[in-house]
C-alpha cells in the first residue's frame, strides 16, 4: 500500500534531532528576521452539498521574505483562506496579506503584503542548491501555533519523487530529513549554509522523525513561471511508461546494448503533440541530458530518480530533448510538453467552487475527488469501487468511453415530486432522456430541452433507472430553493 503524506498543517511528527541554540547553527547570521508567522481564517465548499460551505477554521503556517518583498509559504497553507494574517519576529502587530500567485500543483504560494513598513529592516533570504543526501539541514517555523520561532537542525536522508498530497495527483522531487517538522512548520524555509535549499510542507503517519521539503528545482520552476505574471503549472509529459528489465522482450522489442538503460511506452495521455510524436512500444531511452533506467529512474544530481523529475524542469510549451529506440533503430525526438488538466478531478482542486444543477430535488454535480472525501472516504482506500474506478481507471483502460465530466446524483432534497425515488444519491449517471452524460451541460441540456411527459434518468450500475414527472418537476424546484434555503439551482 502507498504510504499517504499528508500536509504538515494537518500532521504531527515527534520531536527529533538536538535543537540547538541560536548561535551554534547560524553564529554570523540571523534568518529567523525574516520568517514570517501566519495565521489564516479559511472555510472550504462542502461537496455533497455544494451551495454549503464548512465552518470557518483558524491555522497556522510559515513563510519566509524572497526579493521583491514578497512572502514564499504553502498553497495549503493559505488554500480557501478568507483572511491571512502575518506577523514579523518578535513584533506583536499583525498585518493583512493577500495571495499573490499560487501553485496548488507544486503546494507554493506567493504573498504580498500592502504596508511597506512590514518589510522595513528585513532581509530576503536567497535561494541555495538542492542539498546533498547526509548534509545537515535547518528548519525554521512556527510549530503547534507558538508565537517564538523554533529551529530544528537535521539530516537529509533521502531524494526522491513522491506524491505532493496538497493535490494528491501529482508527484515532485522531494527531500526527506530527520529534522524536526511539526504542523505550523508548513512553508517554513530549510536552511544550508544561510541560504533556502527547501521549504517544508509535508509528512507521513507510516513514518517516524520524517518529514519532507520542497527542493530548489521545485522552488526555481514556481519562480520562473510567474514571471509573466501569471501562473501556468508543471507540464506533463503524456508519457506511461513500464519498466523493461524483461530481457525476452527487450529482444521482441530489438533492443540491443546496455540492458540497464530504457522503458517501455505503454501508453499515451490524449495530448496531441505527444500523440503526434510517440507510440506504444517505443522505448525511452534518455531524456534530456539523462539516460533512462530500465526502472523508470534517471541519476539526477547524485540520486537515482523517477525520470519525471528531468520532465519538471520544463515550463509548459517548452520542449525536451529525448532518445526513443523504435522499429529497432534509435531516433532524436523533440517532445513540446503542456500542462494537462483533464486528469484536475483526480485529484484536490482549489479556487473554483464545485459546479452543480439541481432539478427536481435531485442534486447533480461532477465526480471528483473532494466529493468522495466528503463522503469519507480516502482515496487511496475504502471508496465506492464503482466511483474510484470511473474517475480514476475508465479513462486510461478504455479511453473511447471516457466521459470528459463524469456525473453523480450526489444527493436528493427530500420533496413529495421525488417521494416514490428508490436512487437516493451516490449512483453515476449514465443518460437522461436518451442523452449520453459527458458533463454537466449535458444534464442541463437534456433536462431543459425535453418535451417528454417524464424524465428518465439512467444510471451505470446494473442498469437502474428512475423517473420524474417533467413539468411538475420544474414547477417543484422554486418551492424547493426556498424551502432549503438555496440561493440558486445551479451553479456552472
Amino acid at each position: 500500500m502507498l504510504k499517504r503524506a499528508l500536509p504538515l498543517c494537518a500532521l504531527a511528527l515527534f520531536l527529533v534531532g538536538n535543537p540547538s541554540s541560536r548561535a551554534e547553527l547560524f553564529p554570523n547570521a540571523e534568518p529567523e528576521k525574516s520568517v514570517v508567522h501566519i495565521t489564516t481564517f479559511s472555510q472550504r465548499p462542502i461537496w455533497n452539498e455544494p451551495w454549503h460551505f464548512d465552518h470557518v477554521r483558524k491555522a497556522t503556517g510559515t513563510g519566509f521574505v524572497i526579493p521583491g518583498n514578497r512572502i514564499m509559504t504553502n498553497a495549503h497553507v493559505v488554500g480557501w483562506a478568507k483572511e491571512i494574517l502575518v506577523r514579523r519576529h518578535q513584533d506583536a502587530r499583525s498585518y493583512v496579506a493577500k495571495v499573490k500567485f499560487i501553485g496548488h500543483d507544486c503546494d507554493l504560494a506567493i504573498l504580498e503584503v500592502d504596508d511597506p513598513l512590514f518589510f522595513e529592516g528585513m532581509k530576503p533570504l536567497t535561494l541555495g542548491d538542492l542539498p546533498k543526501v547526509r548534509s545537515t539541514v535547518v528548519t525554521y517555523g512556527y510549530p503547534a501555533g507558538g508565537d517564538e520561532i523554533s529551529y530544528t537542525r537535521g539530516v537529509v536522508s533521502r531524494i526522491e519523487v513522491q506524491q505532493y498530497s496538497h493535490i494528491q495527483n501529482r508527484s515532485f522531487l522531494v527531500v526527506q530529513t530527520d529534522a524536526a517538522i511539526n504542523p505550523g512548520n508548513s512553508g517554513g524555509p530549510v536552511i544550508q549554509d544561510g541560504k533556502v535549499v527547501g521549504v517544508a510542507f509535508q509528512g507521513t503517519h507510516e513514518l517516524e522523525n520524517t518529514g519532507y521539503f520542497i527542493p530548489p528545482p521545485i522552488i526555481r520552476h514556481f519562480l520562473k513561471d510567474i514571471k509573466d505574471g501569471g501562473y501556468h503549472g508543471f507540464p506533463d509529459s503524456g508519457i506511461l511508461f513500464s519498466s523493461l528489465q524483461n530481457e525476452a522482450y527487450r529482444k521482441y522489442l530489438k533492443l540491443a546494448g546496455n540492458p540497464g538503460i530504457g522503458v517501455r511506452i505503454d501508453d499515451v495521455l490524449p495530448i496531441p503533440a505527444t500523440k503526434e510524436r510517440i507510440r506504444i512500444d517505443d522505448v525511452l531511452l534518455q531524456a534530456g541530458a539523462y539516460p533512462v533506467g530500465s526502472d523508470g529512474s534517471v541519476l539526477y544530481e547524485g540520486n537515482r530518480v523517477n525520470v519525471g523529475a528531468v520532465f519538471d524542469t520544463a515550463q509548459s510549451g517548452d520542449t525536451v530533448d529525448l532518445k526513443i529506440w523504435r522499429d529497432g533503430k534509435e531516433i532524436a525526438v523533440k517532445l513540446p510538453v503542456y500542462v494537462y488538466m483533464k486528469d484536475r478531478a483526480e485529484g484536490s482542486q482549489y479556487d473554483h467552487l464545485p459546479r452543480y444543477y439541481i432539478y427536481g430535488g435531485l442534486v447533480f454535480t461532477p465526480l471528483c475527488a473532494d466529493y468522495l472525501e466528503t463522503l469519507g472516504n480516502d482515496m487511496g482506500s475504502g471508496s465506492d469501487p464503482d466511483l474510484l474506478y470511473e474517475l480514476s481507471f475508465h479513462g486510461y483502460e478504455d479511453p473511447a468511453t471516457r466521459r470528459e465530466e463524469p456525473v453523480v446524483l450526489a444527493t436528493i432534497l427530500p420533496h413529495p415530486v421525488n417521494a416514490d425515488l428508490q436512487i437516493r444519491s451516490r449512483a453515476l449517471v449514465d443518460a437522461i432522456n436518451g442523452m449520453r452524460i459527458n458533463s454537466m451541460e449535458d444534464v442541463v441540456r437534456a433536462f431543459e430541452t425535453s418535451t417528454n411527459k417524464f424524465s428518465v434518468i439512467e444510471f451505470m450500475k446494473q442498469d437502474r433507472f428512475e423517473s420524474l414527472e417533467h413539468a411538475e418537476a420544474v414547477k417543484s424546484n422554486a418551492e424547493i430553493m426556498k424551502s432549503y434555503g438555496i440561493g440558486a439551482d445551479r451553479r456552472l
